[in-house]
């Protein structure tokens, strides 16, 4: 039975008058993400050592408390053993950040990925500093890639970000920074020292003049979503997605509706009520920033700025913007440990989707705004295990 703490959840919607249930993915949307991108990244990192599609459970356990007909969830824990899906992201934006710079260096010479991977240009990645700013998951990653290619690796964290995901990042042999501040903060400051060092900056956000890593990262975000229309039994009428800065949102909205088309399912994000950027922008017809802490407890969601790369997918395609409080985020982590049709790993981050959803199951009229019924079937993102072993192990352990 699970926990009487999802009908207190505090919970917004805001219904997006832009977007169009049973549109047509728009055309110029298509240059950013489509299947023909997703499926060359995805085998290109298919070929890196350790890669295997990581698993679309079905979680029919909760399919009668949320009241739908089926609820999958893409559990991330596995991937490439850094259990998040940002793996995929940050460290094929290294490589292809690192090919330009080596094909800028070596005029004439054919540059390849093979090359790359086989440790052709190592005398080269030596001299290459990489740099981005993190709440733990994307520094992980880049910090991994850049490790794998003898890059040093400069990481910024902010002062909300546990010491266990400090160890982790600095375990790649990464120079870990910590600054005052939110993650915008990290962001700006690591943007600053880039500049004035000649680093290079791998961040999952953009700003202007600043395209082309963040656009890596986000198309390395579909190779989960190429792997889960491959896994998925039937297509899905509504997927639960995380908000951040917006890059997996618009990875994951992009990718799904140029695969279904007018046919595609409801898109949900979902963000902490403390670091909404998303939701108020949407509001507002445009980006705008949240300032203050961004204090949650879902770590790879405090974030205060929007993508503007990231925006015009997010925007055309979200119906549904979605805030949520802290409160359920420790039980439905729970809830998923102790299941009896198989226990998941899943993070503070990873949770969010299914808390929303098992609220929605509480509220009727804001259920019925989303059209969920038992008809439904669902598809969440668990984007990350226990990237803080010692935080994950307290909050599951505890007896609620």
């Amino acid at each position: 039975m699970l926990d009487q703490t999802y009908q207190t959840v505090r919970l917004s919607v805001y219904d997006n008058p832009v977007a169009k249930p049973g549109g047509a993915y728009p055309s110029s949307l298509q240059p950013l993400f489509n299947d023909g991108i997703a499926q060359s990244i995805r085998k290109e990192i298919s070929d890196w050592p350790g890669y295997a599609p990581t698993p679309l459970v079905s979680l029919n356990d909760m399919t009668d408390r949320a009241g739908v007909g089926a609820i999958w969830y893409k559990d991330e824990s596995p991937r490439f053993g850094l259990r998040s899906f940002k793996a995929l992201g940050g460290a094929y934006a290294v490589d292809q950040l690192l090919l330009r710079e080596i094909e800028k260096r070596r005029p004439g010479e054919p540059v390849s990925a093979e090359k790359l991977h086989a440790g052709a240009y190592r005398d080269d990645c030596a001299n290459i500093t990489i740099a981005t700013a993190t709440d733990g998951n994307h520094g992980r990653s880049v910090a991994w890639g850049a490790q794998r290619r003898g890059c040093p690796c400069m990481i910024y964290i902010h002062a909300g970000v546990s010491e266990g995901r400090e160890n982790a990042l600095a375990s790649f042999g990464a120079k870990v920074i910590r600054v005052a501040g939110n993650y915008d903060d990290s962001v700006h400051q690591t943007a600053k020292d880039a500049e004035e060092n000649g680093w290079f900056v791998v961040s999952d956000t953009s700003y202007e003049g600043y395209v082309d890593p963040p656009t890596d990262v986000m198309r390395g975000y579909t190779v989960m979503t190429a792997e889960i229309v491959d896994q998925l039994p039937a297509p899905p009428t509504h997927v639960f997605v995380q908000g951040g800065v917006g890059g997996l949102a618009a990875a994951v909205i992009g990718h799904l509706w140029d695969v279904y088309g007018a046919n595609r399912p409801r898109f949900i994000i979902v963000e902490p009520e403390t670091a909404d950027c998303l939701y108020q922008s949407a509001k507002a017809g445009h980006p705008v920033a949240v300032e203050g802490d961004l204090e949650t407890i879902m770590a790879g969601l405090s974030c205060g700025e929007v993508s503007t790369l990231a925006w015009p997918v997010v925007q055309a395609g979200t119906d549904h913007f979605l805030i949520i409080d802290d409160a359920a985020i420790p039980q439905a982590m729970r809830d998923l440990a102790r299941r009896d049709a198989g226990a998941i790993e899943a993070g503070e981050s990873a949770v969010a989707g299914l808390v929303a959803l098992l609220a929605l199951g509480e509220q009727p009229d804001l259920k019925a705004r989303l059209s969920l019924d038992t008809d439904s079937r669902i598809l969440l993102l668990g984007t990350e295990g226990a990237t803080d072993p010692h935080l994950y192990e307290t909050i599951t352990k505890h007896a609620g």
